[in-house]
């Protein structure tokens, strides 16, 4: 029954996947042409900074290494998130989305911890190309992590007031699209700006 009510309100396409996923799907492939432009432009003017600061003075690759396990750990979280409201276990399903969301926050932080230590190192938006590309390419990122803290919050306190349960695990899914896209956007990034010399 419950699962008939899910999908009396999302039809089906022709794909056969539900609407509301599909259309999620556009939306991120969308995102990912616009991130492989800013990855782009990153990658054209690497090594083009004629002024100080360069990349390899700069980056911390452990300090940004143990952000990227951080963040990769929000996604196993994630998974767990949606397992447990697919079962209707709305205590874990919560424990897990909030979870998820502090994850993001700590990877937040080092993210302000770097840009800040960066601008006292001399690199700001507008020292030189290197500088423009990272931060606006990293910048948009975490841009994109802080959306899906408050949505992962969101959905934590809907569960928690009982407004997702199984029938709407949908909700949960599509938000873990994102999360994973996001995830998988920053291992793209973390190996192309961090990496690779």
């Amino acid at each position: 029954m419950a699962e008939a009510h899910a999908h009396a309100h999302h039809l089906p396409t022709a794909t056969g996947l539900d609407s509301w996923k599909l259309g999620f799907w556009t939306f991120i492939g969308s995102e990912s042409l616009f991130f492989a432009s800013l990855i782009s432009t990153y990658m054209v003017y690497k090594g083009k900074s004629v002024t100080a600061p360069y990349p390899h003075e700069i980056l911390n690759i452990p300090l940004t290494s143990v952000s990227t396990f951080v963040l990769l750990m929000s996604s196993f979280l994630m998974v767990l998130a949606l397992a447990s409201i697919q079962r209707d276990d709305r205590r874990w399903g919560a424990a897990w989305l909030l979870g998820t969301a502090l994850l993001g926050s700590v990877f937040l932080g080092f993210q302000a911890y770097e840009f800040t230590h960066f601008v006292h190192e001399g690199l700001t938006i507008r020292q030189n190309v290197f500088g423009s590309t990272f931060f606006v390419l990293t910048g948009f990122h975490g841009a994109h992590v802080t959306v899906g803290v408050l949505w992962l919050l969101t959905l934590c306190l809907l569960t928690v007031r009982g407004r997702v349960r199984s029938a709407d695990a949908l909700k949960v899914e599509i938000a873990g699209l994102y999360w994973h896209f996001v995830d998988i956007v920053w291992i793209a990034i973390f190996t192309l700006v961090y990496l690779l010399r």
